[in-house]
C-alpha cells in the first residue's frame, strides 16, 4: 500500500481575517490511488460499503483516470480497498477502455456497489452493466457483461452517439444486503429511463427478473437507496431522477412521488441515514417523516472564501450522515464542501480544502471525513472542537 501525504493548511481566509487551525487540523492529502495522479486521477467518483454493513473503515471507491493528458493505453477506471478510512488503498481491478465510453461522459456518473464479502462488483458505464470479480492482481479481474437494453430502431429526437443495437448507457445500481437480488437503471438521452431487477442464474451469472414498470419520470436515472439497506427484503427503494424523487412500494409495486421536493429537481445523491436526505440542484432536503423531506432554507448555507454571497438554492452532489453521530452532516456541491452539526438545519462551508467542485464524502468510524473532487481526495476532521476555525492573534 502507497501511504497518505500530510498537506497543511495552517490558515485560511475568511471575510478578509486571517483564521487559524492548529497543527493536527491539517487537511491530509490522500496520495496513494492508482493511476497517473493527473487531472482528476484522485478524484474518487463513487464509493460503496458491504449492503448492511457497520464497518465505517472498509470501504471501496472507483475512480476514473481518463484525462486527455493521460496516454490512450494507460487509461483506465479503477476499484481500490481501504481498510483504514482512506489513508491508503490496494487497487483490485482495474478496467480498461472496451468497457466504458469516455468520449461522452464517462468518470462522472458511474454506478458502483459491491456484494457481500467483497467478493465481486457491479459497475455501470455508458457500455451497459458489468460485474467485476477480483482474482488477487489488479490486472486480471473477471469482468462480465450483464445482459440490459439496447438501442433500438428508429428516429431519435435527438442526434445521438450511439447506434442501433449498442447498449444503452446503465447508471443506478442497488443489491439486497444478503446478494440475492440486483436492481440496475439504463437510460440516457431521449430514451425512456428503465429498471429491472436480476437474480442470480444456475451459472453464477445475473439474469435479468423483471422489469419495474411505471416510473413517473421521463428523466435519467441517478440515485437509488432501499429505506433501510440491513433488511434481505426492504420494504420500499427511493428513485432520484433528472426531475424529482420518487418511492416505490416493493410489495405492492406503486410509485409515488417523494412529499416535499421543488419542481426540476435533479436527485444527484441521498441516504438514508437517520432518515431521508436529498442532495439536489438546486438544494438540499432534510427527512421529516417517511417519504417527506423539507428543503433547506438558512441564508447561511452558500458561504464562499471571496464572499459574503448566502442563500439555500446550492448545487449539491452528495449528502451523507455519519452514522455514529446523527446530528453530523456533509454536503459536496459545485462550490465545495459544507457541514452542518445540528441535523443539517444549519451549514456552513469548510474553507481548509482546496478551491474546486467536489462530489463525494465518507465518515469513518473515528468521526473523520473523506471528501474527493477535481482538487483531490482529502482526509478532514471538520467536527473536532479543537479544529474550529479562530481569528489569527497579531
Amino acid at each position: 500500500m502507497r501511504t497518505a501525504s500530510r498537506k497543511a493548511v495552517p490558515t485560511v481566509s475568511r471575510r478578509g481575517e486571517d483564521v487559524e487551525l492548529p497543527p493536527e487540523c491539517a487537511v491530509q492529502q490522500v496520495t496513494g490511488l492508482p493511476g497517473s495522479h493527473g487531472y482528476a486521477g484522485d478524484f474518487i467518483e463513487t464509493t460503496a460499503m458491504e449492503p448492511g454493513s457497520d464497518d465505517q473503515d472498509t470501504f471501496w471507491a472507483l475512480t476514473a483516470d481518463l484525462a486527455e493528458t493521460v496516454a490512450p493505453d494507460k487509461r483506465a477506471m479503477y476499484i481500490s480497498k481501504t481498510t483504514d478510512g482512506g489513508e491508503t488503498w490496494t487497487p483490485l481491478a482495474r478496467i480498461g477502455p472496451s468497457y466504458y465510453e469516455a468520449q461522452i461522459g464517462e468518470g462522472l456518473r458511474n454506478g458502483f456497489i459491491v456484494s457481500p464479502g467483497g467478493r465481486s462488483f457491479i459497475l455501470t458505464t455508458q457500455k451497459g452493466a458489468f460485474e467485476v470479480i477480483p482474482t488477487g492482481n489488479a490486472l486480471s479481474a473477471v469482468i462480465r457483461s450483464i445482459d440490459g437494453p439496447r438501442v433500438p430502431d428508429g428516429p431519435a429526437k435527438i442526434p445521438l452517439t450511439k447506434r442501433p443495437g449498442e447498449p444503452i448507457r446503465a447508471n443506478v445500481a442497488l443489491m439486497t444486503s444478503d446478494g440475492s437480488r440486483l436492481y440496475l437503471g439504463f437510460g440516457y438521452f431521449d430514451r425512456t429511463p428503465q429498471l429491472f431487477s436480476y437474480r442470480r442464474g444456475p451459472g453464477g451469472n445475473w439474469e435479468q427478473e423483471r422489469a419495474i414498470t411505471g416510473l413517473p419520470s421521463e428523466m435519467d436515472l441517478l440515485s437509488i437507496q432501499f429505506d433501510d439497506a440491513k433488511p434481505v427484503n426492504p420494504r420500499f427503494m427511493y428513485v432520484g431522477t433528472g426531475d424529482q424523487a420518487y418511492l416505490l412500494n416493493l410489495r405492492t409495486m406503486h410509485w409515488a412521488r417523494v412529499d416535499g421536493v421543488g419542481d426540476d429537481s435533479a436527485i444527484h445523491g441521498m441516504t438514508v441515514v437517520g432518515g431521508l436526505h436529498i442532495a439536489a440542484c438546486w438544494g438540499v432536503y432534510n427527512p421529516v417523516g417517511p417519504g417527506m423531506v423539507s428543503k433547506v432554507t438558512s441564508p447561511s448555507f452558500l458561504y464562499h472564501v471571496t464572499s459574503d454571497e448566502a442563500g439555500p438554492n446550492v448545487r449539491a452532489y452528495s449528502v451523507d450522515v455519519d452514522p455514529a453521530r446523527l446530528n453530523r452532516a456533509i454536503v459536496t456541491s459545485i462550490t465545495g464542501v459544507y457541514m452542518s452539526d445540528d441535523k443539517g438545519v444549519t451549514w456552513r462551508r469548510i474553507n481548509s480544502l482546496p478551491e474546486g467542485e467536489y462530489r463525494t464524502a465518507h465518515f469513518d468510524s473515528d468521526g473523520s471525513v473523506l471528501v474527493s473532487g477535481m482538487p483531490g481526495t482529502f482526509l478532514i476532521r471538520p467536527f473536532d472542537e479543537v479544529c474550529r476555525p479562530r481569528l489569527r492573534r497579531r
